[in-house]
């Protein structure tokens, strides 16, 4: 039987692959002196992901946890690929986010610049316009929360990096909290980062199960 029979986290991901910052983080602002050398710094970061591969494990707002392997290619290239016994696979192929379920043979669709995600993939556009340092009670953790003012439908991502020399950028991303328009929040954990191996593109395709032929998508 499927994990997903009330689909929880499935549905997080399709309103909008959540995070809200966790009220251990979100205190008030920091000074614009450390926002302003951090939110560089972590934009640095990511822009310094070539390729990345990490284990996670995704928490839903009911506590419903799910694991799997992320796979990361700029430019704005990613895969969840889930846990054996999982029938959902979310991935995008630079343009557009694809949340596929194979349980109910269905696939859903959504620009890249619609979701929080889109601050993680294309952090040239998100980061450094939307985004904010929040303070946190640990000088080796950065916290960056993304938000576009102007179209809250789109939610918000809280990216929460810790101080690593061995990572590009010198911040290693270890979790992000999405928050969706309707509160829905979703909590992903990595570990076990890998960075700069080859990724085909084929990667980032899928088979849709729509199409009779099962062709690639």
């Amino acid at each position: 039987m499927s994990l997903f029979k009330n689909r929880p986290v499935a549905s997080a991901f399709a309103l909008a692959l959540a995070v809200g910052v966790p009220a251990s983080f979100y205190v008030a602002p920091a000074p614009v002196e450390a926002a302003a050398g951090d939110l560089d710094r972590a934009v640095d970061a990511l822009r310094g992901i070539s390729t990345m591969k990490a284990d996670f494990v995704q928490t839903d707002r009911n506590g419903q946890a799910v694991s799997g392997v992320m796979t990361l290619k700029r430019p704005g290239k990613i895969r969840f690929e889930y846990e054996k016994g999982v029938d959902l696979l979310v991935v995008s192929n630079g343009k557009s986010m694809y949340m596929i379920d194979y349980a109910v043979n269905q696939v859903q669709r959504w620009p890249i610049r619609n979701s929080p995600l889109g601050a993680l993939l294309d952090p040239n556009r998100d980061v450094k316009k939307y985004g904010r340092l929040i303070e946190t009670s640990h000088s080796d953790v950065v916290s960056i929360e993304v938000r576009d003012s102007d179209r809250p439908e789109f939610g918000v991502i809280t990216l929460i990096f810790q101080r690593d020399a061995s990572a590009p950028g010198g911040l290693r991303l270890t979790h992000w909290v999405a928050l969706d328009s309707q509160n829905h929040r979703t909590t992903v954990r990595l570990r076990n980062h890998r960075y700069g191996m080859a990724v085909a593109d084929s990667t980032f395709r899928f088979r849709d199960p729509r199409r009779t032929s099962r062709r690639p998508g």
